[in-house]
């Protein structure tokens, strides 16, 4: 069974300061960036969803246009059907087939009529659904205007900082294998408790650097000595002095 490495206070507290020193400066590119890339992906969603009310659009305005094809098709045939029984009536023999042929008459009237109004019916709501599809496009468009923009703001930010990153990442890979796994875990679950992301904190004007609460002079003290590790009894942050914590280099 191979050994498990002992480490000292004082390598514990190097190591740990080293890493949340590497954590920290990813953190104030990741600020850098801001709410960039959430930005980003809103505006890239926001689009999805235009696009989608878009087309849902365009497939009404093709019903509608089936719609009033169909019939136009009915009003045709009415028309010709119409010719067909005027001069019908030129030829009739009797009254009875002239009542059939004027009750056709009528019929393919009043067909030509209702479709007159089905296709003005339908020119109105497709006028309506047209105007809704020159608003959403109009809505693309702007969408498409801002995410270009933040694209290329974002775009500018990762080029300057993307190597800087990268070594950090690297170094943070690093830096990790020197940390003791139990002082990790405790590390990482301080971490998460704090929006700064600040686990590891000097002592400063005789408070610590994290919650700003006073810190009394004989644990001070025992930071100082580093022989042992020290928490902050109001935050938890682990506590360094500020000299060692001035020390580390990344």
């Amino acid at each position: 069974m191979a050994a498990v490495k002992e480490f000292s206070v004082q390598e514990r507290l190097v190591s740990i300061c080293k890493l949340q020193r590497i954590d920290s400066k990813i953190g104030e590119i990741k600020k850098l960036r801001g709410e960039l890339p959430m930005e980003v992906k809103d505006l890239e969603d926001e689009i999805v969803g235009y696009n989608t009310r878009a087309n849902s659009i365009d497939h009404e305005i093709k019903l509608i246009d089936d719609t009033i094809k169909e019939k136009q098709n009915i009003q045709a045939e009415s028309r010709e059907l119409l010719k067909k029984y005027e001069k019908q009536q030129d030829n009739v023999k009797n009254s009875r087939e002239f009542e059939a042929i004027n009750k056709e008459i009528e019929l393919n009237e009043l067909e030509i009529k209702a479709c007159d109004k089905k296709i003005k019916d339908a020119n109105v709501e497709k006028d309506e659904y047209l105007a809704q599809r020159a608003q959403t496009q109009k809505q693309i468009e702007d969408k498409q205007a801002v995410l270009a923009q933040k694209q290329k703001e974002l775009q500018k930010i990762t080029e300057e900082t993307e190597k800087e990153e990268e070594e950090l990442n690297k170094k943070r890979e690093k830096a990790v294998t020197d940390v003791e796994a139990r002082l990790l875990l405790a590390y990482d679950r301080i971490r998460m408790n704090y929006k700064n992301g600040l686990a590891v904190v000097p002592v400063e004007r005789d408070s610590c650097g994290g919650c700003f609460n006073m810190i009394p002079p004989q644990r001070q003290s025992d930071i100082r000595l580093r022989k042992k590790m020290t928490v902050c009894e109001h935050c938890g942050r682990i506590l360094v002095d500020s000299e060692l914590n001035d020390s580390i280099e990344i």
